[in-house]
């Protein structure tokens, strides 16, 4: 027996998730398309995994899917990559700022372009495409979904300029509800330790160990576990300028 694919309705919800082809991104994307938006697929260097999961997601439910290029690092890039997903199906219902670069900074060998490099993505991006999607989401009473960190709250040693992008991006998540009511609602996701660094040198084996025994739950959390919390708080509509910690209870 063959599977017909459902036809995408032409009111479904628009979400666009950036640094979405891979990892955690990857996963809030899957679980938007599941249950009933069309998404927006942003990846930078990725553009296979982009298509693929593209893909995948229109066999699933036809002309759902689509996968965008843009260099975050580029001013000129925001503006263009919210009037793109916009032209897509004509409308947007969410942001979603989760693409992120995560590099150690010690203090005494950290230079300009590393700070330029960490605040682009974690601070910087989200607030220009933040800006640039605010008239398409006041049409729809969408919302923006900010993907912070945990050490918006506590830094991490040998990251302070990526402690400080998070938390620029944390009191980024309470002006913007402020700025955009009543129309449009903001909200964080605060994850705690989910998937660890590509690079196999960042963290030791001591110190994943140390990680997960410093959280209630001696575990990590799971993609999944950020992907729900997102869609709890797409569908949040008396929820603005909160965040909510996924941390495994490691803040507590």
């Amino acid at each position: 027996m063959t599977t017909k694919h459902q036809p995408e309705k032409k009111c479904a919800p628009v979400a666009l998730i950036t640094g979405s082809a891979r990892r955690v991104g990857a996963c809030i994307a899957t679980l938007f398309h599941e249950k009933g938006y069309r998404v927006i697929i942003h990846y930078r260097h990725s553009h296979e995994a982009a298509v693929a999961l593209a893909a995948t997601l229109n066999q699933r439910r036809e002309q759902s899917a689509v996968c965008m290029y843009a260099d975050l690092d580029d001013f000129n890039a925001y503006e263009k990559l919210i009037h793109a997903s916009y032209s897509a199906w004509h409308r947007l219902d969410v942001l979603i700022n989760n693409a992120s670069t995560f590099t150690p900074t010690p203090v005494g060998k950290t230079t300009l372009a590393n700070w330029d490099y960490l605040f682009n993505s974690n601070l910087k991006a989200p607030f220009y495409l933040s800006q640039a999607a605010a008239p398409f989401l006041r049409e729809t009473e969408g919302n923006i979904i900010n993907i912070v960190d945990i050490h918006a709250i506590t830094p991490m040693k040998n990251y302070p300029i990526y402690s400080c992008a998070k938390a620029g991006l944390l009191m980024l998540t309470k002006s913007l509800a402020v700025e955009l009511a009543p129309l449009i609602r903001v909200n964080a996701v605060a994850p705690g330790s989910v998937i660890w660094p590509e690079n196999e040198n960042v963290y030791s084996d001591a110190k994943k160990e140390a990680i997960l025994s410093a959280t209630l739950l001696k575990k990590q959390v799971s993609p999944e576990d950020i992907a729900k919390t997102a869609l709890f708080l797409a569908g949040q509509t008396s929820m603005t300028g909160q965040m909510l910690n996924v941390d495994a209870g490691r803040l507590v």
